[in-house]
């Protein structure tokens, strides 16, 4: 059973950066994807990037790419997300997943395993 563990969210100022974090245990992690997705109030929960473990290949959704950047540390079995000029729009409950097909990355409905979230809010 594949385990997902997140830290590193909180309040930061609009133009401010932070770095996720996503403990991952259990399982075959090194054949599966990891993304981190995000859901705020009254909206539907959004992929914003994802990596495939073995190839360390990523994608992005449109609203953050060239402020976030997804990397995975083998030794440490984690996945980062490390967002950089947050806007307001960025608040949302951020949670990691994990998914053991790979290829169907950009479907939020492959990922078989959640983490519990963590709260990014961005003050304007």
């Amino acid at each position: 059973q594949v385990q997902l563990v997140e830290s590193g969210g909180g309040l930061v100022q609009a133009g401010g950066s932070l770095r996720l974090s996503c403990q991952v245990s259990g399982g075959a992690i090194r054949t599966y994807a990891v993304g981190w997705f995000r859901q705020a109030p009254g909206k539907e929960r959004e992929l914003v990037a994802s990596i495939i473990w073995s190839i360390g290949a990523t994608l992005y959704g449109d609203s953050v790419k060239g402020r976030f950047t997804i990397s995975r540390d083998n030794a440490k079995n984690t996945v980062y997300l490390v967002m950089n000029s947050l806007k307001p729009e960025d608040t949302a409950v951020y949670s990691c997943a994990a998914t053991p097909t790979p290829l169907r990355w950009k479907d939020i409905s492959e990922y078989l395993y959640w983490g519990q979230g963590t709260q990014v809010t961005v003050s304007s």
